[in-house]
């Protein structure tokens, strides 16, 4: 399994796209501006997005997506991609989004009957088997219903994303019993915003050395959701943490890969 980072920013400025991964070719976790970054074609070939919770960042492009493949998934008698997210991020989508005033509702477009979206309600704990990837729904701690999610990679171990969450006991506790490889893991604001981040319910580089404590072993660790023109301050403070773990800033086109073994992941 390849995943593509096609965004890993906590806002836009030029070179800086919102937070969405690309899992092989056909699932999508979460989906802000990096989205738009894909050939056409490529989209066309997304039949999954899994949506971590209802911020502007994070789902920005589901109905842009669904736009610009309208055409070309109805010619080729495709069915809906399914929008996976809490049925109170479900909610959020509809009333605040897919409601014919911000933007058309594609879960009844081109019709109710064949529409090119469908949402489907998810909960913490639950496994999913998409595209033959196996996706456990795992807990977040923010200030609207949220959650990550954890993709299986069999002896290869496990590509975990957290989505937009402050500390979070409930996470460690899930991870104590997986083989992680590689940590996709927030640090919204630097230190000297820790008040802000701890309010807005993120990470901070001294709330993120805490919460790494609870890993075990030496993990690729890999920082999402830094602001624009932040990078190097909070790189330079999480260098400081003197963590075990192998952490690096992610980058808008980086790839990771997991060596799936089908029988054992999906089995």
């Amino acid at each position: 399994m390849i995943v593509q980072v096609l965004g890993c920013s906590g806002s836009i400025a030029a070179g800086c796209r919102t937070t969405s991964f690309l899992l092989d070719d056909d699932v999508l976790v979460d989906a802000g501006t990096g989205v738009g970054d894909l050939p056409l074609e490529a989209m066309a070939r997304v039949e999954h997005i899994l949506i971590s919770h209802s911020h502007l960042d994070h789902v920005l492009s589901i109905g842009l997506l669904a736009d610009s493949v309208m055409r070309a998934r109805r010619v080729e008698g495709k069915a809906p991609i399914w929008v996976h997210a809490l049925p109170e991020t479900l909610s959020a989508l509809r009333t605040h989004i897919f409601n014919g005033v911000i933007w058309p509702d594609f879960t009844r477009l081109p019709s109710a009957e064949r529409p090119v979206l469908a949402f489907t309600p998810i909960a913490v704990g639950e496994t999913m088997l998409l595209g033959g990837k196996r996706i456990e729904v795992i807990p977040a701690s923010h200030t609207v219903p949220a959650v990550g999610f954890a993709v299986d990679g069999g002896a290869a171990g496990w590509w975990v994303y957290t989505g937009d969450t402050g500390p979070n006991p409930a996470l460690w506790q899930r991870l104590k019993d997986m083989n992680v490889a590689h940590l996709v893991i927030e640090t919204a604001f630097s230190d000297d915003e820790r008040q802000l981040a701890r309010i807005s319910r993120h990470l901070c580089p001294s709330a993120l050395g805490h919460e790494l404590r609870n890993l075990s072993g030496s993990v690729e660790v890999h920082i999402t959701h830094i602001k624009p023109g932040e990078m190097a301050a909070v790189m330079a403070e999480i260098g400081r943490l003197g963590s075990p773990h192998r952490i690096r800033a992610l980058e808008a086109g980086h790839t990771m890969s997991l060596a799936v073994e089908p029988a054992r992941a999906y089995g």
